[in-house]
Formats: C-alpha cells, structure tokens, sequence
C-alpha cells in the first residue's frame, strides 16, 4: 500500500459485509468507510467504528470525501440492481491520480438481486463473451471495465467460498479479481 495513504488515505469498501476484509484494508488507511444493506451487518460495522454511507447516496458529491484512494467492491457487482451505473459512480469517486479499485466477481457470469428487483432481475445486465472463465474475466476486461472507465492492471482467479443453502453447507466458486486504477483520458 502507499505510504501516503496511512497519513492521509481513504478507503470505501461497498457490501462490506461484517467487514472482516475490511478490517485486514483498513490498517493502511487512515480513514474507512463502508456501504452495506443488511441492518445486522450496518450494526457490527459501525461497532467496529467505520463510518458508514448510504447505499444509495455514497457517489453524490456531498456525501464522504470527494475521492477515495481504495474503493473496495468484492462481490457485489453481479448481485446489485444497476452494476453498470455502480461502475460509473466508482469511476466518479476514485482518486483520478493515484486511486486502486478492486473488484471480484464470480465467473461464469450470473446476476441475481436478492432485493429490490422484480423477478431477481437486474434492470441492467451485464453482457459477457465466453464460456470459460478466462474468456470471460478478459472480456471484462477489454469491454465492460476499459469502456466504463477503468484500465486493468492485473487479475487473477481466486477461490471464493459462500454460504450454502439447505441443500449444501458452502458453495465453492471461482472470483476473477480485478486490480484497476482509472483509465488515461487517452486511453479510454
């Protein structure tokens, strides 16, 4: 992590969850903020004193500070209602100089939302190329990241572990976990 950032830095980590991870990103910031929806999960974030956003109001620009140098987005762009518009308000709060998001998605590509949509569907769907995952994780890459905004430095495939059902205790899936900064405006 940049040392600057310890000083100075500001992390935003969107679906934080119970903040587990947050917590492993927030020691090289100086300050942390969160966004998540379950009321349960606002309560042990806010316990473990991030400041916590709303959802919906994060990206205006009198809401937290006016850049973040970490945004954090783990999971949560195939299970949010407008992934497309998530990306763009990201691409408007990270620090155009020197700002990092990383982003993990479960490929293949599946998109549900658990609330706020009808049908579980989102009103924008991401469309994606492929059917295996590195054909996958580099269409991302080149189409729906690169248009949006972002220039990928690196990524990678992770295995990420989720909570089952009643069928199965877990579900074992594969992240592709992208590293970005915001792309030149030449390069984009």
């Amino acid at each position: 992590m940049k040392e600057e950032w310890k000083a100075r830095g500001n992390l935003l980590d969107l679906g934080a969850g119970d903040g587990k991870v947050t917590e492993v990103m927030a020691r090289d910031f100086r300050h942390t903020y969160a966004t998540e929806v379950s009321p349960v999960m606002r309560k042990i974030l806010a316990a473990k004193n991030y400041t916590l956003l709303d959802v919906d109001k994060w990206a205006n620009p009198d809401e937290g500070p006016r850049y973040f140098d970490l945004i954090s987005c783990l999971n949560l762009l195939d299970r949010c209602d407008r992934p497309i518009t998530l990306l763009q308000q990201i691409r408007s709060k990270l620090n155009p100089d020197t700002g990092i998001l990383i982003l993990a998605v479960v490929l293949p590509l599946s998109q549900y939302v658990e609330s706020g949509s009808k049908y579980n569907q989102p009103s924008e769907k991401i469309s994606v190329k492929g059917k295996k995952f590195e054909e996958q994780a580099s269409y991302l890459a080149t189409n729906l990241f690169q248009q949006n905004g972002f220039q990928v430095l690196r990524w990678t495939r992770l295995p990420y572990l989720c909570e089952g059902d009643l069928d199965q205790a877990f579900y074992w899936l594969n992240d592709a976990l992208f590293v970005m900064k915001v792309a030149d405006s030449c390069d984009s």
